[in-house]
């Protein structure tokens, strides 16, 4: 007996992926910006190690807790924007998606160099073989170790953004705008990453490609919420999808 499941609509597709979006947006936010500047003292190991030692909720809940929540919302983002693109190109909405679970991965693996951290904080019996000095150094070398993995993962993440561009810009049921965005994004992850992983003198982001990279990644969400999909244009794309 055959049992028929009702599928989403695609606008309940893409109001979905706007929430992802913005759940991934405000523990992001809270992960890589507010708690660490809580925490982390730019120079100072020995400030920093005490920090997190005296915070150790925070940390855990602050950083570990907020990136897991990014990482399982980032699992189901990327199966969801699947679905809205496939119609455009399934090969090349495929090849985004798995770009971006690749991303997830590593830094779902990333976050050990947290919990070596906290390893190293909770006073374990080997420890003693360690001087405070070294075990505040050790604490340094592993949270420069997670913004290092943070960045490679991102390197994975730069063919989903020039992807998910190009089949936005071609869709016709998200405006072609948004794919040129997302386009000039993909290309300053693109340079940022290679500054960052190649360059010893690149140490920051410079501020136009963070602007831009900040406006694709709020305004397609935004779009997404308010707006959802064309639907009398998707319908036009799906019989294509069926064909192929």
């Amino acid at each position: 007996m055959k049992t028929n499941v009702r599928e989403m609509s695609p606008s309940a597709y893409a109001r979905f992926a706007g929430v992802l979006y913005l759940i991934i947006t405000v523990a992001a936010i809270f992960a890589h910006f507010v708690v660490p500047g809580q925490l982390i003292v730019p120079g100072d190991a020995a400030a920093t190690a005490a920090n997190i030692a005296a915070s150790e909720s925070l940390f855990r809940i602050g950083l570990v807790g907020s990136e897991l929540l990014i990482l399982l919302s980032e699992i189901v983002l990327s199966v969801v924007l699947y679905v809205l693109l496939k119609p455009v190109n399934k090969t090349l909405s495929l090849v985004a998606a798995v770009s971006r679970l690749a991303m997830t991965t590593i830094h779902g693996l990333n976050l050990l160099n947290y919990y070596f951290v906290l390893q190293l904080l909770n006073g374990a019996d080997y420890l003693s073989a360690f001087s405070p000095e070294q075990v505040n150094a050790l604490v340094t070398l592993f949270l420069d170790g997670h913004s290092i993995g943070f960045t490679i993962g991102v390197a994975f993440l730069v063919p989903h953004v020039l992807i998910l561009g190009y089949l936005i810009y071609q869709s016709g049921y998200f405006p072609k705008a948004l794919g040129i965005l997302f386009i000039a994004a993909g290309i300053g992850y693109l340079f940022d990453t290679i500054g960052l992983l190649l360059i010893p003198s690149y140490t920051t982001t410079p501020g136009l490609i963070a602007l831009v990279i900040a406006a694709a990644e709020i305004a397609f969400p935004i779009w997404l919420l308010v707006k959802g999909v064309n639907m009398d244009r998707w319908q036009n794309r799906t019989p294509a999808l069926e064909i192929a």
